[in-house]
């Protein structure tokens, strides 16, 4: 499968995404959503969270110029909020999945999505 086909069919197809990316660990955009644009130094910034989840939590995550309140954070995934809407960030061993989800969507409907992804990208060897 096209790393577009797990955003278009697994992601947004499922109904429970908004938007999402799915960017290298080393750098790049592998596929998005139309309209959703991560700028590099939103990308770098995402990496680096995962090194240094105390500094998203104090500072936050900024996705396409929004900037999202860290409400979790650790070495796999970063959980974002801002007013109704969030986010779900969560790393695999190669790439990072970016997603939004906007209200009336809620995190509890939105992150097993996400989280089941990245298990099988894991799995598969990504």
């Amino acid at each position: 499968m096209s790393w577009q086909a797990y955003v278009d069919s697994n992601l947004i197809g499922s109904g429970k995404v908004s938007k999402a990316a799915i960017i290298g660990l080393k750098g790049g955009v592998w596929a998005t959503s139309v309209g959703f644009t991560l700028s590099t130094e939103e990308q770098k910034a995402i990496v680096d969270g995962f090194k240094n989840p105390d500094a998203i939590l104090a500072s936050g995550v900024r996705l396409g110029g929004q900037k999202f309140f860290a409400v979790r954070a650790d070495q796999r995934s970063i959980y974002g909020k801002k007013q109704l809407d969030g986010a779900v960030i969560v790393k695999t061993t190669q790439a990072v999945i970016v997603t939004e989800y906007l209200a009336p969507l809620q995190a509890p409907e939105t992150t097993p999505i996400v989280e089941g992804l990245a298990d099988y990208l894991i799995s598969v060897g990504y």
